[in-house]
């Protein structure tokens, strides 16, 4: 078997759309595996592919298939031209290939029509290079400028937690008309 055949993000069609309730479990498993995302309750992620699916992508290695990675948003309240990007995560096996940029560039396409989006918001600590990366090649591949500014510097997370918790760094991207 060559390496395109053991691939099956270019060896099969990909199917990127909404997320559904039944994919919560898949999609809570991809974070928890992740080992760098905050990993939010199970619940919490079949509550998401309920109550915000329209701003949301999964991607699945054939039609129908589980997904194999994902993107959580949200248009912001105070703020409805803004998508809100708060999770992004590939399954282990399929890194490597673009697939984040891909669900990133169709999750903007998808919210942008139907929403009237403008801008993406997200939140990145500063260790972690690869979401760094991703936002960044986006903003460049949409012509779009990139502020950043630490949104929750590490004293308002919860002291007693248990875990320390580096700065989240607010990147908004903009203009990223459709």
């Amino acid at each position: 078997m060559t390496a395109a055949q053991a691939d099956p993000v270019t060896t099969s069609v990909l199917e990127i759309d909404s997320p559904r309730v039944e994919d919560g479990a898949a999609i809570w498993r991809i974070a928890r595996d992740s080992e760098v995302l905050d990993l939010n309750s199970s619940y919490s992620y079949l509550l998401w592919c309920r109550d915000f699916a329209t701003t949301s992508v999964v991607a699945r290695d054939r039609p129908g298939g589980d997904p194999i990675a994902f993107i959580t948003g949200y248009v912001r309240p105070e703020r409805p031209e803004t998508l809100v990007v708060w999770q992004v995560a590939v399954d282990d096996a399929h890194r490597g290939r673009g697939l984040a940029g891909t669900l990133l560039d169709a999750l903007t396409l998808k919210v942008a029509a139907s929403h009237g989006i403008t801008a993406v918001e997200t939140t990145i600590t500063p260790d972690n290079v690869p979401s760094d990366r991703l936002f960044t090649s986006y903003a460049e591949r949409r012509g779009a400028t990139v502020s950043r500014e630490v949104l929750f510097d590490e004293g308002v997370f919860p002291a007693d937690s248990g875990e320390s918790h580096l700065p989240e760094v607010l990147y908004r991207i903009a203009p990223v008309a459709a």
